[in-house]
C-alpha cells in the first residue's frame, strides 16, 4: 500500500479506473472487475459524477450508481477508498459553491455512502475564484461529507495558487492531483508540475496511463481492435509508438509480464506517483494490468523505457 500525499487514506498501488462502469461494462461486468479487484488487494477505485455522460442514452453519474451498488452488495464500504469527481457533468459544470453542494449530494446519493474518501475538481474553473471553491470543500470535510480533496487537469501555476490560497485562508488543502500522464504522453506531467507536485508533497494518480489503451500492446500495424476507443488509440500508432511498444515487449519478456503491466509499472516509478490508473471492461483484461502492483522494473530498463518514449508526439487529450 501506498499513503496518498500527507492524508491517512493508504491505497493499493494501482487505481482501477472506474469509467467503463455503466458504459462498456455492464452490472455483471462491472461485479466481476470490482471483485476480482477487491480479491488482489485492490482498494482503489475512481470515478466521476460525469462518467459516463458521453456514452449513447447516458446522462452520467451511471459509473457511481454501478459503484454504489457494488459496495452496498459486498458490504465493504469501509475497506473500499472511493474517489469521485465534480464539475464536468453536463448539468453540474463548474467549481461554484452553488454547483458542488448540490453536485456531492447527487455522488452520495448515486454512491450510497454519506462520504467520499477523495473529491476531486475534474477540471479547473476560471469563471469561479479558487477561494470560493477551497471554501466549499473544506465545508465538505467539517460536515464529514468527504475525508480529503484533490485536483485533476490542472496546471501546475493553477495548482500552485490553490495551495497558496489554501495556506493563506486556512482551506482544505490539495492532497493529491491527477493529470495525464503515460509512457506516450509525457508533457503534462513531467517538468513544472511534476516537481510542484514534489515540493509540495502532493501525490500524483494519472489517468490514462494505457494511452487510452494503446500501451496494452494490443494495437499493432496491421491489428483490429474491438473497442470503444480504438480510433483514439490509434493515433499513437506511429514511429514514436512502435518504438515504445518494442521497448515495453523487451521488458515485458524478460519479466514474464504484461506489455500493460510493464507500461504501468514504469507510470509508477516516476516521482511523486502514487497510484496509476486504468481501467478494465472484464476480469481478462483485469488480470494483464494487475501485475504493475508488484512489478518493479529496474534502472536499466526504466533508462531504456524512457529513452524509447523520448519524444512526445503532437496528440493531445
Amino acid at each position: 500500500m501506498v499513503r496518498l500525499g500527507p492524508s491517512d487514506l493508504e491505497v493499493f498501488p494501482l487505481c482501477l479506473g472506474g469509467n467503463v462502469f455503466g458504459w462498456t461494462a455492464d452490472e455483471r461486468q462491472s461485479f466481476a472487475v470490482l471483485d476480482a479487484y477487491a480479491q488482489a488487494g485492490g482498494n482503489f477505485i475512481d470515478s466521476a459524477d460525469s462518467y459516463s455522460a458521453f456514452a449513447p442514452g447516458n446522462v452520467g453519474g451511471e459509473s457511481e450508481a454501478m459503484l454504489g451498488k457494488w459496495v452496498v452488495a459486498r458490504g465493504n464500504r469501509d475497506s473500499v477508498v472511493l474517489a469521485t469527481k465534480v464539475g464536468r457533468k453536463p448539468d453540474r459544470k463548474g467549481l461554484s459553491r452553488a454547483n458542488i453542494l448540490v453536485a456531492v449530494e447527487e455522488s452520495l446519493a448515486r454512491l450510497q455512502t454519506d462520504y467520499i474518501d477523495l473529491y476531486y475538481a475534474h477540471a479547473d474553473d476560471p469563471d469561479t475564484p479558487l477561494e470560493e471553491t477551497l471554501r466549499t470543500f473544506d465545508e465538505l470535510i467539517r460536515d464529514g461529507k468527504v475525508r480529503y480533496v484533490a485536483a485533476s487537469n490542472y496546471s501546475a501555476e493553477r495548482l500552485d495558487q490553490a495551495l497558496e490560497t489554501s495556506d493563506s485562508k486556512s482551506l482544505a488543502r490539495y492532497i493529491a492531483v491527477q493529470p495525464h500522464y503515460s509512457l506516450v504522453e509525457r508533457d503534462h506531467y513531467e517538468g513544472a508540475l511534476a516537481e510542484l507536485c514534489e515540493r509540495q508533497g502532493l501525490s500524483c494518480v494519472p489517468y490514462w496511463a494505457l494511452a487510452r489503451g494503446f500501451l496494452t500492446g494490443k494495437y499493432r500495424p496491421g491489428a483490429t481492435v474491438d473497442s470503444p476507443r480504438a480510433g483514439q488509440a490509434s493515433q499513437y500508432l506511429d514511429d514514436h509508438g512502435i518504438r515504445v511498444l518494442e521497448a515495453l515487449d523487451r521488458v515485458a519478456a524478460a519479466h514474464d509480464s504484461t506489455v500493460a503491466a510493464v507500461a504501468l509499472a514504469w507510470v509508477a516509478a516516476q516521482p511523486g506517483v502514487a497510484a496509476p490508473i486504468a481501467s478494465a471492461r472484464n476480469p481478462e483484461q483485469l488480470a494483464e494490468i494487475l501485475p504493475a502492483a508488484g512489478l518493479e522494473l529496474n534502472p536499466d530498463e526504466l533508462r531504456e523505457l524512457s529513452g524509447a518514449s523520448a519524444q512526445s508526439p503532437a496528440a493531445t487529450s
